[in-house]
């Protein structure tokens, strides 16, 4: 297969890439005779060619006559595809190749030569070469999570929260209460008194909250900016009192007046928060979902739902934004008789997939009782895409694992926003 080359404003190719990574990292092989090439963006290809073919020959000392030929194939099949290249790609390139059985439970011997080609969505800087039982991915996983990481902070007196975003994902860090006393003094306690040790136990808390907030957002996470939320001037007097690291303060992207702090505080002030993380994607998935859910509610007929539905809608240039849900996991099953052309098509999980295909296979042709059918499947999101592709309707897909996910879900996991409504 060609190389697979990943723009990160992209949501399908991301989808594709994630899928493909995840599902390499399931692959195991009879021995250690699966192949990772990861090659620096600056390294010349005739050296790694050179060492690749040197370790052809190391290979021809292992003792299992079938692990050896295994290894010598695909180590021979990478080097036959890196000579198709005239010099190394502008991020790099990343190639795993080995003889992988063709389903689980396979004897031994059908195993099937498999070749995959990846071009990394940055810089890669680091060579390397594995033959090992499972594909090395993650270093191309590390490199699909998102650098812009943002932090949350809620605080007030009473207690204070922090969160991060990192892509697609809000999460909830951290919570702790402030033990600072009310306003109100006890009773037998003088005005000034009270006062006076409020102060101190405020001063304290706030420099708990500082070390707090050093170690998760510098030590642990190192965001790229912070947003401070909360109710009330408790916010910009802990801004002020210089408690936070001068690199912290720096950070400070915005601060938002909230009604609540804590862990609840962290997810109002990402949902107030959509001017300065407008460069996030969970951000775009948020207006998708909002703007789909507002059409719904408002019974427009800008928008609908249901897969029967949808591809109705995009057979007919009706849809302008589809919205799928990457923990879809449905497949389209297409069986084409060979004699007459007729078809019988099906959407059905990926863990049934296999039973669907055999199931196909063993039915004759309904039309002419043909035995003789040629199977394929498809994802479902890239069958979307492709489609959309050829009315200049877009794909967006959404997390699942989101709040707005989750929306989604409840409507099937499809949905799509209208050019205009059909039933006018």
């Amino acid at each position: 297969m060609g190389a697979i080359k990943v723009d990160k404003r992209d949501s399908v190719k991301m989808y594709r890439i994630r899928k493909l990574l995840a599902e390499l990292s399931r692959k195991r092989g009879r021995g250690t005779e699966l192949i990772s090439v990861y090659i620096p963006k600056n390294r010349q290809l005739h050296e790694v060619i050179s060492t690749l073919q040197s370790e052809q020959g190391t290979a021809s000392n292992i003792k299992s006559d079938l692990t050896r030929t295994h290894v010598v194939d695909s180590l021979a099949k990478v080097v036959q595809r890196l000579k198709l290249y005239k010099k190394t790609p502008e991020r790099g390139l990343v190639v795993f190749c080995g003889a992988l059985p063709p389903d689980e439970g396979a004897p031994i011997g059908s195993e099937v030569l498999e070749i995959y080609e990846i071009d990394p969505i940055k810089d890669l800087r680091q060579y390397l070469y594995r033959c090992d039982d499972h594909f090395h991915t993650d270093i191309l996983k590390d490199m699909l999570r998102d650098d812009n990481a943002i932090g949350f902070l809620a605080i007030d007196a009473k207690d204070c929260g922090w969160g991060l975003l990192r892509g697609d994902r809000l999460e909830v860090l951290s919570q702790t209460g402030s033990g600072v006393a009310g306003k109100h003094r006890q009773g037998g306690q003088s005005a000034k008194r009270f006062q006076k040790l409020r102060e101190m136990e405020l001063t304290y808390y706030f420099n708990r909250v500082a070390k707090t907030t050093q170690e998760l957002f510098l030590d642990i996470h190192k965001v790229k900016g912070i947003i401070v939320s909360g109710p009330g001037p408790t916010k910009e007097e802990f801004i002020k009192g210089n408690h936070l690291e001068y690199r912290l303060k720096d950070m400070i992207l915005s601060t938002i007046d909230s009604s609540y702090s804590g862990a609840e505080g962290v997810r109002e002030a990402f949902a107030k928060s959509s001017d300065v993380l407008s460069d996030f994607r969970l951000m775009e998935e948020k207006k998708f979902v909002e703007n789909l859910f507002r059409d719904i509610n408002r019974r427009s007929g800008l928008a609908a739902y249901g897969m029967k539905d949808i591809l109705n809608h995009i057979s007919n240039n009706v849809a302008q934004t589809v919205l799928v849900a990457d923990d879809i996991d449905l497949h389209r099953i297409v069986a084409t008789c060979r004699r007459c052309n007729a078809e019988q098509v099906a959407m059905v999980e990926r863990v049934k997939v296999i039973s669907t295909k055999n199931g196909f296979v063993s039915s004759p042709c309904p039309s002419c009782k043909s035995e003789d059918i040629q199977v394929t499947e498809q994802d479902i999101i890239d069958y979307l895409s492709l489609v959309c592709s050829k009315i200049g309707a877009t794909v967006e897909v959404i997390s699942g694992k989101s709040e707005h996910g989750a929306m989604l879900s409840s409507l099937g996991r499809v949905a799509a926003m209208l050019r205009y409504n059909p039933g006018h």
